[in-house]
């Protein structure tokens, strides 16, 4: 029997995902901070609950897509609304958060029977919409095992990528390489824009050369809310680890400034 799928934040990335699982054959439940999303969620044929605590008891596997750290941590906390679930339940953290609160989570809820593994997404909104996300999961090849069903009905690709906590590195280094893209894109095509060049043509281009890239696929369509509290975690995790990230230091700068005009290519360096 397929299990039992609780989605807690129904927002940009859980919204698509709560569809798909519904479209696959899961029974799905979902709950969000914002009442407002009721109408949505139950569009989508799943079960509305009024909290995370409303489905403690009703599923066998959580997928988290709350949007920081300490609201993470407040779910799983002593007197928090996981901390109830059911023994062999499967509590997923999709959110972007720092590798070592997962595995703080993890080790506290080995004693209770309940498996906490990190799946972090990539690949996008559009990619949500699609079914076409890139999923990383970190956590024991049983439980991964367990969980990829569930995985596959909103990714394209599923990748275990080791033991609990290696998904968000893996979401780290994703965000560390795109940025660093989006910014070379920038310099670059604002250099061709310069001197006279069709830059829609070379965009096309130069997606067929060596230098073919995500961003410069998606030109035009990625908003980078997601880099400033994203690239802080990256920070954190480089200075524990006592490893110099300068590029990515550097490029952290030049997004905090890119971010207001990005894709506005007579305003780039200015």
């Amino acid at each position: 029997m397929k299990p039992v799928v609780g989605v807690i934040g129904a927002g940009r990335m859980g919204a698509p995902i709560i569809g798909h699982l519904v479209r696959k054959g899961f029974a799905t439940h979902a709950c969000d901070v914002d009442p407002g999303r009721q109408k949505l969620v139950s569009g989508y044929g799943a079960a509305w609950a009024e909290d995370a605590a409303a489905l403690a008891g009703t599923c066998d596997v959580f997928l988290v897509c709350v949007g920081f750290d300490a609201q993470v941590r407040a779910l799983l906390a002593d007197g928090g609304p996981l901390r109830s679930v059911r023994l062999g339940s499967i509590v997923a953290i999709l959110s972007t958060i720092h590798p070592d609160t997962v595995k703080e989570l993890a080790a506290q809820a080995e004693p209770r029977g309940v498996h906490v593994v990190d799946s972090t997404v990539c690949r996008g909104g559009e990619a949500a919409d699609n079914a076409t996300l890139l999923s990383f999961v970190g956590g024991s090849a049983e439980v991964v095992a367990r969980l990829t069903p569930v995985l596959r009905a909103y990714s394209a690709d599923v990748v275990h990528t080791g033991g609990i906590g290696t998904a968000q590195v893996a979401k780290a280094v994703n965000n560390l390489i795109l940025w660093a893209c989006l910014v070379a894109d920038h310099e670059g095509l604002a250099l061709a824009q310069h001197y006279g060049a069709d830059v829609e043509a070379l965009r096309k281009a130069l997606m067929i050369s060596s230098c073919a890239n995500g961003p410069l696929e998606k030109w035009g369509t990625q908003t980078m809310a997601w880099a400033e509290d994203d690239m802080a975690i990256v920070g954190e995790m480089a200075a524990k680890a006592g490893i110099s990230l300068p590029q990515a230091g550097l490029n952290r700068e030049v997004c905090r400034a890119l971010k207001p005009k990005r894709y506005q290519l007579e305003l780039y360096g200015k």
